[in-house]
């Protein structure tokens, strides 16, 4: 089971992975703009918090998965104090996020309510905090 789960999580990786390099550019005329131009933010945590909002508003991922993603040498490749900057900045809603993933599961992969909940709170899935699951399963119809 454990593996199967890691399978899973992998081959949702990459289709989000694929699927972002495909629609980024639509994606990029559509996010607002509407960052900080404070001489006190450099332009790495304006690329950062820019990426962070694509990010979320494609994938609706976890605060810690974003902020891997945002880390990660084969993702964006962020200073760890930028990302930090980006995923404390981002304005998303961490409950809708895993409602949403919650709901990708379901109706991709019929899981049931018990395994979603696991898949979203597993380091090796989602990373969603277990309240921010436990409000994805009390509100998955």
């Amino acid at each position: 089971m454990i593996v199967k789960k890691k399978i899973t999580a992998i081959l949702l990786s990459m289709m989000m992975f694929l699927s972002f390099s495909a629609i980024s550019s639509t994606v990029n005329a559509q996010i607002s703009t509407n960052i900080s131009t404070s001489a006190s933010v450099s332009t790495e945590y304006k690329n950062a918090l820019y990426k962070a909002k694509q990010y979320n508003k494609i994938f609706h991922m976890s605060k810690k998965n974003l902020y891997k993603q945002l880390t990660s040498k084969y993702g964006e490749g962020f200073s760890k104090k930028a990302a930090t900057y980006a995923v404390n900045h981002v304005k998303a809603n961490w409950n809708k996020n895993a409602l949403y993933k919650a709901k990708e599961y379901r109706k991709t992969l019929k899981m049931s309510k018990n395994n979603i909940y696991k898949q979203l709170i597993s380091s090796y899935g989602e990373g969603f905090t277990k309240s921010q699951a436990k409000y994805a399963i009390k509100h998955l119809k």
